[in-house]
């Protein structure tokens, strides 16, 4: 019952709770989402596509800086307050909004430039497949800025350096002296 609840107000928001969670998510997560938009540092003719916006705050902040912003939620309640605060930017055409997830973005391969996803890794279905999915899409020499609150983040995922959720093996590989990517773990903002 706890879990049904939670994800209709944040995993996958619907009805009255999915709107009360975007408002939540909206004050809760706002100086994160902002946060991260600053470091990912996008430029006016860069390619940004923010996974699960939710009620758009980051999406926002992404469209002051870029012309070329696409957000991807799969809550229809979620993308309707987004679609709500940033109407002047899809009115000017520099945002695109469209029912997605992290595995199923609906890009095109090596089409985006920067990967903004904050605080809705832990409810991807399949992790590996939706960073492969963001691999797929993401240019070479993108940016991929991932946040999540660690408490928030799935037992499954081990709080180690060494993300051993990840496959040893492409398509995680960016060239042929690197098998994988290197991670750093952040301290909380």
């Amino acid at each position: 019952m706890t879990q049904r609840l939670l994800t209709k107000g944040f995993g996958r928001p619907s009805g009255l709770l999915g709107r009360l969670g975007g408002r939540l998510m909206a004050h809760g997560n706002a100086a994160t989402e902002r946060h991260v938009v600053a470091l990912a540092a996008p430029t006016d003719q860069d390619v940004v596509l923010v996974i699960g916006p939710g009620p758009g705050v980051g999406l926002e902040a992404a469209a002051r800086r870029s012309a070329h912003v696409i957000g991807v939620d799969p809550s229809d309640v979620m993308l309707a307050m987004a679609r709500r605060r940033c109407a002047s930017a899809i009115a000017r055409g520099s945002l695109r909004l469209a029912v997605g997830t992290a595995a199923r973005t609906g890009e095109s391969d090596n089409s985006v430039d920067v990967v903004i996803s904050v605080n809705n890794l832990q409810v991807w279905p399949d992790v590996p497949a939706g960073l492969a999915e963001l691999h797929r899409v993401l240019r070479p020499g993108g940016r991929m800025l991932l946040a999540a609150h660690e408490k928030w983040l799935p037992t499954a995922l081990p709080s180690s350096r060494t993300r051993s959720w990840l496959p040893a093996s492409p398509p995680y590989a960016r060239g042929p002296g690197n098998p994988r990517p290197a991670w750093r773990r952040r301290r909380p903002c």
